[in-house]
């Protein structure tokens, strides 16, 4: 599995531009104007993992395959999205379909380009956009409580659940806080997911900055990274233009590019790592000479469901798995080699795949 993360902000804060670094295409339009994407770009791209390269190394794989994850570019939305102001109901569906949210926030300065609010001050882009969510949310929590009124009446115990949860969120998006703020027991946590609430879901700050401060960052991203660990939350901080410029690059001419820039590696992999670890996944994988693959799943997840990741057949017929870690597999040469020094495990349904797991999974058909 991948997930899907969509990428919101105001209008002209370089969403489109990040968009199509992701993709690498020029699908979703970029141009300084308000809605300029008026119906939500959806890109697949490729999860970076050195690893896996290593892994078909080692096996002597003919291909490689990639996991995926999904990128939505969502239109601009303005104060009073939650009111339908601008494109916002449109806006506000498209986001309640995503998994987590990559909120880019503007932390540079130019002149050519406009700024909705007229002002450059990340912080308070964060708060307009988090209120439009919180208020669209409490609307479809209020809807939801009158319609359960009669189930609730009637002892239906699913309705009963669903309104104690909904009176939590509107306690808390009442307050100004956004649902993700709720602490919901563990035997809750289906239901919860099923209200689809827009601010119950992760968020991540993308600090997009100048070029020239894709190393350091500067004063507005400074401080929008004190505002996100305040609230516990993640920040990446990326150069969408200098994005844009490597994904029209060759590998080894992008890789001059960052040196020039004093950059590592593209901010582009940090943020699908970034990506990854707030939703909780890891990846395993399946090697051999046909192809090394990498499979998404998320942390905690047992042998048979791992296996299901494959094919559904795989879950249900699941017999055992056949499992070497990765430092092991790529330090020895490969599963023969793995195999003769005794580490390669055989494990059963209770086991807990590990990230970096290479696995081989019998299953009766």
């Amino acid at each position: 599995m991948g997930f899907k993360m969509g990428i919101v902000g105001l209008p002209n804060v370089g969403k489109s531009t990040l968009f199509n670094a992701l993709t690498r295409t020029a699908a979703a339009q970029a141009a300084n104007f308000p809605f300029c994407t008026i119906e939500p770009n959806v890109g697949e791209v490729a999860v970076p993992d050195a690893r896996l390269d290593r892994l078909a190394e080692a096996a002597g794989s003919k291909q490689v395959i990639p996991t995926r994850m999904t990128f939505v570019d969502i239109a601009g939305l303005v104060k009073g999205a939650s009111r339908g102001e601008g494109l916002g109901n449109q806006f506000l569906a498209n986001i309640r379909e995503c998994d987590a949210i990559a909120h880019v926030l503007r932390c540079f300065e130019d002149g050519d380009i406009t700024h909705v609010e007229g002002r450059i001050d990340p912080a308070s882009d964060a708060d307009i956009i988090e209120t439009e969510l919180m208020l669209a949310d409490l609307e479809s929590v209020e809807k939801r409580l009158a319609n359960l009124s009669r189930k609730v009446r009637g002892g239906d115990k699913e309705a009963v659940t669903q309104e104690r949860l909904l009176k939590s969120a509107a306690e808390a998006l009442e307050a100004g806080k956004p649902a993700r703020s709720v602490a919901v027991p563990e035997e809750d946590a289906k239901a919860w997911r099923m209200l689809q609430l827009i601010t119950a879901k992760p968020v991540l700050y993308v600090l997009n900055v100048a070029e020239a401060d894709a190393a350091t960052g500067n004063e507005y991203s400074a401080r929008m990274a004190e505002k996100a660990a305040a609230e516990g939350a993640a920040t990446v901080l990326i150069s969408a233009r200098i994005e844009e410029e490597i994904s029209q690059l060759g590998d080894e001419d992008a890789a001059m590019f960052l040196d020039e820039m004093g950059l590592e590696e593209p901010g582009l992999d940090r943020l699908i790592r970034a990506g990854y670890k707030l939703l909780g996944l890891q990846t395993y994988f399946t090697v051999g000479p046909k192809e090394a693959r990498a499979w998404t799943i998320p942390e905690g997840t047992l042998a048979p469901q791992a296996a299901g990741v494959i094919h559904g057949d795989f879950e249900r017929g699941f017999i055992r798995a056949e499992t070497i870690a990765y430092d092991d597999f790529v330090t020895l040469g490969g599963e023969t080699a793995a195999k003769e020094a005794g580490k390669m495990r055989v494990e059963g349904k209770s086991y807990v795949v590990r990230d970096g797991d290479v696995m081989h999974f019998l299953f009766s058909g």
